[in-house]
């Protein structure tokens, strides 16, 4: 279950990657819509996992 701990952080490396995304795209007057829909989901998935585990954790 050690795994758990390292998983919640790839979702705060795609809501940076798409943030960036949706910059750049904004830069180049293209639609980064979503990409930003994408960050913010991902950003929200990671304190959701974030909280979950913690919360596990808690319980040992």
């Amino acid at each position: 279950m050690n795994y758990l701990k390292f998983v919640q952080y790839f979702y705060l490396a795609f809501a940076a990657f798409f943030a960036y995304d949706a910059f750049s795209k904004f830069d180049k007057q293209e639609s980064y819509v979503l990409s930003i829909v994408i960050a913010v989901v991902s950003l929200g998935m990671f304190f959701f996992r974030r909280h979950f585990y913690n919360k596990y954790q808690n319980k040992k």
